[in-house]
């Protein structure tokens, strides 16, 4: 018999990698506002020396219901990154009388109402089915290797259900990511649902049992933990940041206005371009910003200048006629609409563009992901929105923040027109003080908190 005495040269054998289990419905290729913080969560995590499974929407109702992807987005995530798809119920979304199944076609109300008592009764959200069809492929693949952790973000919220559910099936510790708020409407500061509802008691629920609980800005912290004061010790704020990949450093003389235009001093050339880059929504205040634009052509050495719109108008095709009439773009009003980019080509918009549009809705609890990158460009970024939102915290000390603390256009004009003289003025010194105010919201940066706590609960510490 050979082999029946181990070598004492044998090299020791690699540490098992610990293992996780994301739940992000929203992740690449789509292309919702969470997502980016989804794909940096996982590529941070992977590259950290963790196995990753992501478990996300599948790829049909990505395409057919919101017809949107990125596709050059999905090309980023981390090849080590297993994605899977669980399937998804389309009852909510459904609109093709062709596609209703047997029991639906005939018993229209009826159906309705089972669906309706479905969420009453269980988890009261339309991607619950996601859930559930989560939790049964986690089952799946934990059987075959165990996970240590469980990360789940939201919305939809379903994934915070999944989690807690996994969790009561395993044992296996999770912690919740709320890149959104669940029961507070971000855009009124009142509860998002009425009192009684069951998504207080499903919060609560997913809450209690959670090893930690993780918000993008204070505000939101403040709140939930107010409100559940028994899991405050297990709160902790993770920004949103910027991907360095993505987003290329910023030249230290950028060229002002169009081809062929003088950069320099305050009577350069016209032509100067102002940008937005995001998705355009109902809730942003498009007509101050239009209004605001018309009086800055007005002034002297900016009657040519552009406004120039970068993005998808709206979540869904739907809802895009309604932005083009508020955004002004089928008259002469120097609002130019470029449509979308690909995540992979955002660094371009930022180099060609001369002041940044920081256009928001919402309230003091909103930050927006976008405004990490507008940061890292080192370009100067004028407010629309109303003030106290907590995205100024993120641009209080940024060299060349403008804003107005107002959505009067006159104000806001005021503040446009300032940027547009700094960014013809612009010194190196400048750039660079404004890009050390970024690198501290570099997302590898911002995500080692997180990466700290769920690494301390495999190791069993779970006070970090």
């Amino acid at each position: 018999m050979t082999g029946s005495h181990a070598s004492p040269h044998r090299e020791a054998e690699p540490a098992r990698r610990p293992r996780l289990l994301y739940l992000s419905f929203y992740f690449p290729p789509s292309r919702a506002s969470g997502v980016y913080r989804a794909r940096a969560t996982a590529n941070h995590l992977a590259i950290r020396g963790w196995d990753v499974t992501a478990l996300a929407a599948p790829l049909d109702f990505l395409r057919d219901v919101l017809g949107s992807l990125d596709t050059d987005l999905a090309a980023t995530v981390d090849p080590r990154i297993r994605v899977e798809r669980p399937p998804l119920h389309r009852f909510a979304w459904e609109k093709d009388l062709r596609r209703y199944g047997r029991f639906r076609r005939t018993f229209p109300r009826s159906a309705q109402k089972l669906y309706q008592l479905s969420q009453r009764l269980g988890f009261p959200e339309h991607y619950a089915s996601w859930g559930l069809a989560a939790v049964a492929r986690g089952l799946r693949l934990h059987r075959r290797r165990r996970f240590d952790v469980v990360l789940a973000t939201g919305n939809p919220f379903a994934s915070f259900g999944a989690a807690w559910l996994f969790h009561r099936l395993t044992g296996v510790p999770y912690v919740l990511d709320y890149r959104d708020s669940w029961t507070l409407d971000l855009f009124t500061n009142e509860p998002a649902f009425p009192p009684g509802h069951p998504a207080w008691r499903w919060e609560r629920r997913v809450l209690a049992r959670a090893s930690g609980v993780v918000f993008v800005n204070q505000a939101l912290r403040d709140w939930h933990a107010e409100r559940y004061p028994a899991v405050a010790d297990r709160m902790l704020v993770v920004p949103n940041g910027w991907d360095p990949e993505l987003i290329a450093a910023p030249v230290d003389s950028p060229q002002i206005g169009g081809p062929g235009t003088a950069a320099g001093g305050a009577d350069a050339a016209p032509g100067l371009r102002f940008g937005y880059l995001g998705t355009v929504t109902r809730v942003q205040p498009l007509e101050e910003l239009v209004a605001a634009f018309q009086l800055v052509r007005a002034h002297g050495d900016l009657t040519d200048a552009e406004l120039r719109i970068h993005g998808h108008l709206g979540f869904s095709p739907a809802g895009s006629a309604e932005l083009v009439s508020r955004l002004g773009l089928t008259g002469d009003t120097g609002v130019r609409y470029l449509g979308p980019v690909a995540k992979t080509e955002v660094h371009t918009v930022y180099a060609e563009t001369d002041v940044l549009i920081f256009l928001a809705g919402g309230s003091r609890y909103v930050t927006s992901g976008k405004i990490f990158e507008y940061l890292a460009s080192g370009r100067p970024i004028v407010s629309v929105h109303a003030p106290g939102i907590a995205a100024e915290e993120v641009l209080a000390g940024y060299p060349l923040w403008f804003t107005a603390r107002s959505l009067d256009p006159a104000a806001v004009a005021r503040s446009m027109v300032a940027a547009a003289r700094a960014a013809r003025e612009l010194e190196p010194e400048q750039r660079a003080a404004a890009r050390r105010h970024a690198d501290r919201y570099a997302r590898e940066l911002v995500l080692s908190p997180l990466e700290a706590r769920l690494r301390a609960l495999v190791s069993g510490d779970r006070r970090t």
